[in-house]
């Protein structure tokens, strides 16, 4: 068996807890070829990111808290964030300035952008930071803060390292709502004023949510209505909450998702 790295066996003992809920130490050690001592890290590194529980012998599933840990949400809709994805790359162009929060639509964005050349890429998100400095020439910002374990993202006084630094041609966020009223929401305080923070030192502002989001309750107000420039959605949204949004006169582009995708 070919070896698997610290982020390959992530994913896997995080798909095994979707299926049946509780993993055993020694079975995961046996299936992915590694020591016990290695899966016992492996668990207390995503337990320390609210993305299980540890019990004796192993890890269950835990209900996720606020809007739940970067690798169970990178997975949930993966097949509509990814075709929203797609629609959305081709508003950035080789040396844009742009923006892209800690959202995981925002992630499977930046997966999109690796061939651009000469981006300059302000994120929140330590991910989508690692897999653009990694894989592109992008010169990546991040505007620093307290860490948000769960989330993987940095929230603090963003817009006091952005102020007097320019403008950013396009902001992409995502959120844990929308609605046409309050505009982009997230359940997190915290997390929401980063947003904040982030959109009013862009020109546009693009909304990235797959339908699910559209009716989904939250809290804190990131974006207002009149600030976004366009939302990007699947095509399962509900017609009437998508012609909510419209009509308070935000565009919202529909998806189309591959089946099987």
């Amino acid at each position: 068996m070919v070896a698997l790295d610290e982020f390959a066996r992530s994913e896997a003992i995080l798909q095994a807890l979707e299926v049946v809920g509780r993993v055993q130490v020694t079975e995961l050690a046996a299936q992915l070829g590694v020591s016990t001592v290695t899966i016992r890290k492996d668990l207390e590194a995503l337990e320390q990111r609210s993305a299980l529980r540890r019990v004796r012998g192993g890890a269950v599933a835990t209900p996720a808290a606020e809007e739940g840990a970067f690798e169970t949400r990178l997975r949930h809709r993966q097949a509509a964030k990814e075709a929203i994805a797609e629609a959305v790359a081709p508003l950035v162009r080789d040396g844009d300035v742009i923006a892209l929060d800690s959202s995981t639509s925002c992630w499977y964005l930046a997966a999109q952008l690796v061939d651009r050349r000469g981006l300059v890429v302000i994120t929140t998100s330590l991910p989508t930071a690692t897999l653009l400095s990694e894989r592109t020439d992008a010169t990546v910002v991040m505007p620093g803060g307290t860490v948000r374990r769960s989330a993987r993202s940095l929230v603090g006084h963003v817009g006091d390292v952005l102020a007097g630094r320019g403008r950013i041609d396009r902001g992409f966020l995502g959120g844990h709502g929308i609605s046409a009223e309050r505009g982009l929401l997230d359940l997190a305080s915290e997390e929401a004023a980063a947003k904040a923070q982030l959109a009013d030192a862009c020109d546009l502002v693009y909304g990235l949510l797959d339908s699910s989001k559209f009716g989904s309750f939250s809290i804190h107000t990131c974006v207002p209505v009149d600030r976004l420039t366009a939302v990007y959605t699947d095509s399962g949204v509900d017609p009437a909450a998508a012609a909510a949004i419209k009509s308070a006169g935000v565009p919202v582009h529909a998806v189309e998702v591959e089946a099987g995708r």
